[in-house]
């Protein structure tokens, strides 16, 4: 939001999708929709502007010192995902070529609100924290 951190996202993109655990919700003010960036996929200009909290025992949330403006959610856990970065689509100029892929932490959205559109891949809690060694977040 400041413009002290701006980053070029040079991996192709694919991986679209909301997360709705209650972190990414209190985190971005609502469902937490990113794409995924690999480890590696991204150039970061201002990076010395850029803080992180290690916000579960897999995960850590990096946003702007400055202004505090949410940039991505890295995964920290050994694994074929380390390093990965889910960039909070709201950060980037232009996503009119990407899909709507997946959705995790289904059965911790709120029942207020639905997303339109089928096709997409649905994971529970329980799938999500098995996928990384069944560490449940505090």
């Amino acid at each position: 939001m400041c413009r002290a951190v701006s980053f070029n996202v040079t991996a192709p993109l694919a991986e679209t999708g909301a997360c709705h655990c209650a972190m990414c919700r209190k985190w971005s003010g609502g469902v937490f929709m990113s794409v995924a960036v690999p480890e590696g996929g991204m150039e970061v200009e201002g990076a010395e502007n850029l803080t992180a909290y290690a916000s579960s025992p897999w995960a850590e949330r990096v946003f702007c010192k400055l202004c505090g403006s949410s940039v991505f959610y890295r995964v920290t856990a050994d694994g074929p995902m380390k390093g990965e970065m889910h960039v909070g689509l709201g950060t980037l100029d232009d996503v009119s070529d990407l899909s709507f892929n997946s959705e995790i932490y289904i059965d911790r959205k709120p029942a207020i609100y639905a997303f339109a559109g089928e096709g997409r891949t649905l994971m529970t809690e329980a799938q999500v924290v098995e996928l990384f060694g069944g560490v449940v977040p505090d």
